[in-house]
């Protein structure tokens, strides 16, 4: 080996199975990752994953570093990195032998109570994990003040009560705890923890797991508990290996991102490396695919196996084939994988953890095949994983699976297999010729089924094939134009984790009140930089590679989230580096039942509809839509509706026809930023409070229905979670049609009606409220009520004075609750029969409107003036290397006509105050014209997944379908434009609707029949 030459060292227990089905053992130059033939591998090891880990791995390094020739103990060796994904088959296959029990103690009170720990965890999950919840004193508004100190007599409380449960792992989730860098929260109550229970027992602090968004850092630290002392023993049996094996070179996991994190982290955070084998997969696909090496091509010269040369105007379909999964993702010809949406599912818990879309399914090389009595025969999901080469029949077995089935065939197993023989296939011959053709459709339409399920278009496409379960994929497959298998493909997830780079991140909240952004970014890139390097990366290398600026809505002293990532190249000089692993108690998880979308009907008793969690879901995903990029995100209000639901209580929405016109409607929603939300969860509980002192000052003592002012975001839940407390169902309406950032800007308050603004209520959920009965104008109502839910923490609920029900239907949006259902409904229809291009056209079916744009963002700024996030977004076409496919379909989102006006390289300029404002087309010399304009509603979609996004989620890079739809027709008159149009935004164009507004039909009217 040439002297200079520096290596790294990678093994891969890659799959899902409990133990791992296959360890792949990789050693490369790092020298030589530009030769086409090689891409620096040196010497690659493969073999079935033994019970005992260790042993494992032992073997696979030590077969690398003979074939290699290079000496253990060398410091050319920079590093021992693994990507393993035994810690999330754990939490998959729902192990109780590995998973231990939570206790989950909340420094929240009194918020959070209507979000119970655990809400969002599949219920099988949940019985194993949950052993103990609290909600006790504690936590930080966003500004940093403290809510309630910590009381040391509840922490020892709950300390009595884990010992007396026996419970040996400890949550503690703090509201806004990353902001808490004095550690008065989350560390001291740890602290006293630990003194009360000593150290045999692990305590997690969300702050050390997760960022902003205490649902998701919740889940995540329970995940993350739950499975922390089968880490340890892992981790340590890793250990020891490299003891044994005369490694002194640094022990690296890889995480979730695809970036390396050090072994001691990988041991308290192993949350943090869940999901890294599909990531591995990915990138080693597209490594050993030459897609980052300029001019090349996948053909047999090169070292590919494929024979047809890729365009580099279309991306490509990965499909990963272990022992017991196969995973598929969508790699762009930028080498990089496709991301998935905003949030994701890790084991039916949502995250918001950075990963790839990936896709997975029950389908390996081990996969059992079964012979039902009626003839049927199937493949997987359960698979015989590291046992294959002994339960296999064509290794001496008396298990049928999917490669006894492939051995059968034996022609296309040879090819991909090299040209060596798997087993003895003589063993196979009695299998008849029938069984062998029903499996060998089983497995062809599952992966047929799953590669369809990530195209987001019917036409064929090109895949990459990879996994050391590949050589069960058929030769060909319908809705596939060529497979493409690349050299090494076998070691893809290893080779995936060689490649990996060091990083570093933070993310925090800044108050920039009388600070420079410029210096506080210039001290949070270092940090960021000082985190890449003391993970391990090189300080030469060390570089910030992504920065997001956040301005938080709706508060006045600049509170920023500030997110600031840095990576480096593994670099040299880092430190260098008995217990027995526990038999698998596996939990098949309680079936549950799929919904047809199409088919599916609401209940309608008499005139009232009784929601059902799917109807909250459509609502849901309709109240994004119509929130424009504002009012906050209604998922924290879904679960809590949804958990009304569960608790056995019902929900119930009535139409305004149901109604006397001098019945009263009572009202309520939440004042302030919606990112405070995302940490003190709102609480129907506050609306009560506040309604009723409201009540008391009017008089009134009867309510017929509940009434949300704004359809759009979260307030458009939160009639719905009202009617829990009042007793009658929700209004199937609201007072805006979509959301508007300001309380004046509701139809009755335009048009002077009486009761439109005062008297009301503000309360924020910890004993205070405060009535405000009258004012000089209505103008003053939200200058006031904006600075008293700032003292309250920047969030609170508000109760409008009640309305008549006559002025609720004449002076407000009837049956915008339907028209949020249809939308929702609409979105999960079209992702149901995976046709994510069809979303926006099954949208604008609904209400007149436009696809204005389709592409990517490129620029997105953000500042906060006077409470308000003002900023814009910038959106382009996307360039013929970014284009998944390049061919048009019926369902494909078309350019509006304006739109198709502009050259090519026209950008669309989106301002927003919160809100999205108008839509202009601009070409690179400045010329620009207004496509869209509020009060017509302005909707950005994320184009892979359909969700509507807020803006403070765009982000750079993402890609996106913009709509727009018509606005009510309250909205266009002279008042209307006044107050809702562009000129009470300080734009200085004239409004030109979209078209006529269609009336939403009711659900009521339409099912009831």
């Amino acid at each position: 080996m040439p002297s200079g030459s520096k290596y790294r060292i990678l093994h891969s227990i890659s799959s899902l199975s409990l133990s791992g089905t296959n360890t792949d053992g990789v050693i490369i130059d790092i020298t030589k990752t530009n030769d086409p033939s090689t891409r620096g591998v040196v010497a690659s090891f493969k073999h079935a994953t033994t019970p005992d880990i260790t042993t494992g791995i032992e073997l696979a390094v030590k077969k690398v570093l003979e074939a290699s020739g290079v000496d253990p103990g060398s410091e050319r060796i920079l590093g021992l990195t693994i990507g393993t994904t035994h810690f999330i088959n754990a939490v998959v296959q729902l192990d109780s032998a590995r998973l231990a029990k939570v206790a989950v103690i909340r420094l929240a009170a009194p918020y959070t109570t209507e979000c119970p720990s655990f809400i969002d965890f599949p219920q099988d999950l949940k019985d194993i994990l949950n052993g103990h919840t609290a909600i006790i004193h504690g936590g930080l508004q966003i500004d940093g003040r403290t809510i309630n100190d910590v009381q040391e007599t509840e922490v020892l409380e709950q300390a009595k009560i884990i010992r007396e449960k026996g419970l040996k792992n400890v949550v503690l989730v703090g509201i806004y705890s990353p902001l808490d860098v004095e550690g008065k929260h989350e560390y001291k109550a740890r602290d006293i923890l630990r003194r009360e229970l000593g150290d045999g027992v692990n305590i997690i602090c969300s702050c050390d797991v997760g960022h902003v968004g205490f649902v998701e850092r919740e889940n995540a630290s329970i995940l993350n508990a739950s499975i922390m002392s089968f880490a340890q023993r892992t981790i340590r049996g890793y250990r020891r290996a490299m003891k044994r094996l005369g490694l002194s070179c640094p022990l690296y996991l890889t995480q979730n991102d695809g970036t390396l994190t050090t072994a001691a982290r990988a041991a308290r955070l192993p949350i943090k490396t869940f999901s890294s084998g599909a990531t591995n997969s990915m990138r080693g696909a597209s490594y050993l695919a030459g897609v980052d090496l300029k001019n090349s091509h996948i053909d047999g010269s090169d070292g590919f196996n494929g024979g047809a040369e890729r365009k580099r105007s279309q991306s490509m379909i990965v499909v990963d084939v272990g022992g017991t999964t196969t995973d598929v993702g969508v790699l762009l010809p930028s080498g990089f994988p496709r991301q998935a949406a905003a949030f994701i599912e890790v084991a039916g818990v949502r995250t918001n953890f950075a990963m790839p879309d990936v896709h997975s399914i029950g389908l390996g090389g081990g996969s059992r095949v079964r012979v039902l009595e009626n003839g049927r025969v199937t493949v997987g999901p359960d698979s015989v994983g590291h046992h294959l080469t002994r339960d296999s029949i064509v290794f001496g077995g008396s298990q049928l699976t999917a490669t006894d089935i492939t051995a059968h065939a034996g022609a296309n197993a040879s090819a991909v297999a090299g040209g060596t023989t798997i087993g003895d296939p003589s063993r196979v011959a009695h299998v008849s010729d029938d069984v062998v053709d029903k499996a060998k459709k089983s497995i062809q339409r599952l992966l047929e089924t799953v590669v369809d399920r990530m195209k987001t278009s019917p036409e064929d496409c090109d895949l990459l094939l990879v996994g050391g379960g590949s050589i069960i994929a058929p030769a060909t497959l319908k809705g596939v134009k060529s497979i493409i298998i690349p050299k090494y493909h076998e070691v893809a997830n290893a080779v995936g984790a060689a490649i990996a780079s060091v990083s570093g991140e933070v993310d925090t909240i800044e108050i920039l009140h009388g600070k420079s952004l410029s210096e506080a970014l210039e001290r949070i890139k270092r940090q960021a930089v000082e985190g890449a390097v003391q993970m391990g990366a090189d300080p030469e290398t060390a570089r910030v590679v992504d920065v997001t600026v956040l301005p938080i809505q709706y508060v006045t002293n600049q509170a920023t989230r500030i997110i600031v990532r840095a990576v480096g190249e593994l670099g040299q000089g880092q430190e260098r580096a008995v217990l027995a692993d526990l038999e698998p108690i596996i939990h098949n998880p309680t079936p549950r039942d799929r919904i047809d979308y199409t088919t599916y009907r609401p209940n309608i008793v008499g005139k009232e509809w009784i929601l059902s969690e799917t109807d909250l879901f459509f609502i849901m995903e309709g109240c994004g839509i119509l929130g424009t990029g504002g009012g906050g995100s209604p998922y924290p209000a879904y679960l809590i509706c949804r958990q009304i639901l569960r608790d056995g209580c019902s929900i119930r929405i009535i139409d305004h026809t149901s109604l006397n016109d001098d019945d009263v409607v009572a009202r309520g929603g939440f004042m302030g930023s919606p990112s405070v939300g995302s940490e003190r969860i709102r609480s129907g509980e506050h609306l009560r409070m506040a309604g009723l002192e409201l009540a008391k000052y009017c008089g009134i003592t009867k309510f017929s229905a509940t009434l949300c002012d704004e359809i759009g975001g979260s307030n458009g839940m939160q009639s719905l979670q009202m009617t829990k407390y009042y007793g009658v169902p929700a209004l199937d309406g609201d007072l805006m049609g979509r959301a508007y950032p300001m309380l004046n800007q509701v139809l009755p308050a335009v048009y002077n009606r009486p009761n439109a603004l005062i008297p009301c209520s503000l309360n924020d959920g910890s004993g205070n409220t405060v009535l405000l009965t009258t004012v000089k104008n209505e103008h003053f109502v939200e200058s006031i009520m904006r600075v008293v839910t700032t003292e309250m923490g920047s969030s609170a609920a508000l109760c409008p004075p009640p309305l008549a029900l006559r002025d609720a239907r004449d002076f407000g949006v009837p049956r915008s609750q339907s028209q949020a259902w249809r939308m929702g409904r609409a979105v999960a229809i079209c992702r149901q029969m995976n046709d994510m291009k069809g979303i926006a056209k099954a949208i604008l079916k609904l209400q007149n409107g436009v696809c204005l744009f389709v592409g990517k963002i490129v620029d997105v700024s953000r500042e906060v003036r006077a409470g308000f996030t003002w900023g814009q977004v910038r959106i382009a076409r996307l360039r013929a290397d970014e284009l998944e496919d390049t061919e048009v379909n019926d369902d494909t989102p078309s350019f509006s006509e304006d739109a198709q006006e502009f050259g090519a390289d026209a950008t669309m300029l989106i301002p927003f105050q919160n809100e999205n404002l108008c839509a202009y087309m601009e070409n690179p010399d400045g010329c620009r014209k207004v496509v869209a304009s509020v009060p017509d509603l302005i909707t950005i979609l994320d184009s892979q997944s359909g969700s509507h996004l807020g803006t403070p989620e765009y982000s750079y890079g993402l890609r996106v379908t913009v709509i727009a739809l018509a606005g009510h027709p309250l909205w266009r008159s002279e008042n209307g434009l006044k107050v809702g149009g562009p000129s009470a935004f300080g734009l200085d164009h004239a409004f030109v609707p979209l078209g006529e507004y269609i009336e939403p039909r009711s659900v009521i009217a339409e099912y009831g029949a």
